[in-house]
């Protein structure tokens, strides 16, 4: 069976997380991805910690790449990466704005080699503004988007479980990569996509600007709706020094919960700003009298939003994520004694799934493969290793 972007050819320039999240979704899907890396390969490959020799970040995003090494400060290389670009769709580059102008292979240049390139930029700040070359990793990008300040308790700001800048830059690089590819198919031309950590970061603060503009003042942290400032949704310590999360902005399910803890005189008042710290207090003592367990067994099987806060090894074998293939499990991974853990496909098609295909290249693996397809042969090949090209 087809899947869904089987014959889309694109290069990733990228390395650590962003780019390649992003084109690994594209791999997912059926794209051909080759991973264009220096001779050091990307950082991630030597992280810590490591499986196999190489680091385990790298293959939870490089998955199913062929890996060409290429040194693009060289004219062999520049020529190399040239006939690349004029058999491709799509090419990712997450270096910050400029670098790739500076080795005259910026847009202007590449979209005359192939007119119908999709090039997509992914960093941290975008093109324009007075940031654009500022370097920056997921934490800055957050602070700077508010993001950070609105995360945590009153007492102080805490960083976020995930990269949400870097993983919000990499969803919204494959939505800009497939619309252009899309606006293609009747223009014939591909186009330069702009993709900032920073936008996407404060795109996914919509409702967050839509509260400071209904009540005219700034969210408080940990005092919002949604940030543990309104008993109905927040999160309680049980006696067992578990958790567990409510989610009952409706009025239906907040009655229900209020009948099921004997406390009928909440359903009226939940919403008042001036009541929340007494409700919060109060089910936080009547949350504390019983295990998680116990609590999953009295509103697990309601009609409520409720779900346990579960760790990372309860949530690989959930049944909901065990259903979904969400979390899978390759044991004795590569032969590392170790077991590797990889998110599973977040996109279901009822026509063309995606395809989990877990083969990860070593460094420059595909280099004759790729090089011979552009017409080289083992000499010229053997002539561009001597002279460090790839």
């Amino acid at each position: 069976m087809a899947q869904l972007l089987e014959g889309i050819k694109v290069l990733d320039l990228s390395r650590a997380l962003p780019g390649p999240f992003c084109t690994q979704l594209l791999s997912d899907y059926g794209a051909e991805i080759i991973k264009i890396e220096d001779r050091t390969g990307d950082t991630v490959r030597n992280a810590e910690p490591r499986i196999a020799g190489t680091g385990a970040r790298f293959y939870s995003v490089n998955r199913n790449k062929k890996s060409l090494t290429l040194d693009l400060r060289k004219a062999d290389g520049q020529e190399i990466f040239k006939k690349l670009v004029a058999r491709s769709d799509v090419l990712v580059d997450a270096f910050r704005p400029g670098t790739m102008d500076k080795l005259g292979l910026g847009y202007e240049v590449l979209s005359q080699v192939n007119p119908g390139i999709v090039y997509c930029g992914l960093n941290a700040f975008g093109s324009s503004g007075p940031w654009r070359n500022t370097p920056a990793h997921d934490i800055n990008v957050s602070s700077l988007a508010g993001v950070t300040d609105l995360t945590g308790d009153e007492e102080a700001p805490a960083i976020s479980a995930l990269q949400t800048a870097g993983l919000g830059g990499a969803l919204f690089a494959a939505i800009a990569i497939l619309m252009a590819l899309y606006n293609r198919k009747t223009t014939g031309k591909g186009q330069y996509c702009d993709v900032s950590m920073l936008d996407s970061s404060i795109s996914l603060l919509a409702y967050t600007l839509a509260d400071w503009s209904g009540t005219g003042c700034l969210p408080g942290r940990g005092r919002g709706r949604l940030t543990g400032g309104y008993a109905y949704f927040n999160i309680y310590e049980t006696s067992d020094h578990q958790y567990i999360s409510l989610g009952l902005a409706e009025e239906k399910f907040w009655t229900k919960f209020c009948r099921i803890i004997n406390k009928p005189d909440y359903i009226e008042i939940h919403k008042k700003p001036e009541m929340q710290d007494e409700i919060i207090t109060g089910i936080r003592e009547i949350i504390r009298q019983k295990t998680r367990d116990e609590w999953n067994r009295i509103l697990g099987y309601e009609e409520l939003c409720y779900a346990p806060v579960l760790s990372l090894d309860e949530v690989s074998e959930h049944p909901q994520v065990i259903e979904r293939q969400m979390v899978v499990r390759v044991n004795n991974f590569l032969d590392s004694g170790k077991d590797m853990y990889l998110a599973g496909l977040p996109l279901k098609f009822s026509e063309n799934p995606g395809r989990l295909t877990l083969e990860f290249s070593k460094l420059g693996q595909h280099n004759r493969e790729i090089l011979k397809g552009l017409g080289y042969d083992d000499r010229k090949i053997d002539l561009l290793e001597s002279k460090e090209v790839i």
